[in-house]
């Protein structure tokens, strides 16, 4: 039994049972999680539809993070999860979900405020 993204095995919408009109397809195949942890990069290849590839990270240690004030991103490293919406064992295992909250190396945006501003970022928060 596969893990499947098929709508065969669920109920109408007045609650009656579908009888099921075939068998499950390749097509309707789901995978299982990656479950991407900190550390260094390790990236599988998973052969889908038509013959292309997903990269499926197992291991991810650097990201491309934004900071929407300023208008810049900058490829930094990730230092662990803060928060998950989803549970606290994803939390617990620093797990890389969408949606969970990074902490991040702020070393690219430090050196973007004080090459733009000409001021370090401590001394523009004293005044």
């Amino acid at each position: 039994m596969g893990i499947s993204r098929d709508s065969t095995h669920k109920r109408r919408l007045t609650g009656g049972k579908k009888k099921a009109m075939r068998k499950k397809r390749k097509f309707e195949m789901g995978r299982q999680p990656a479950n991407t942890k900190i550390g260094s990069k390790q990236i599988h290849l998973v052969r889908s539809r038509g013959g292309h590839f997903k990269f499926r990270a197992l291991r991810l240690e650097t990201g491309n993070f934004s900071w929407g004030a300023e208008s810049v991103a900058r490829k930094t490293r990730i230092l662990g999860v803060t928060y998950n919406a989803t549970s606290n064992e994803l939390l617990r295992t620093n797990t890389l979900v969408k949606g969970a909250v990074v902490q991040i190396d702020a070393t690219p945006f430090r050196q973007y405020y004080e090459q733009h501003y000409k001021v370090t970022p401590n001394a523009a928060a004293k005044k």
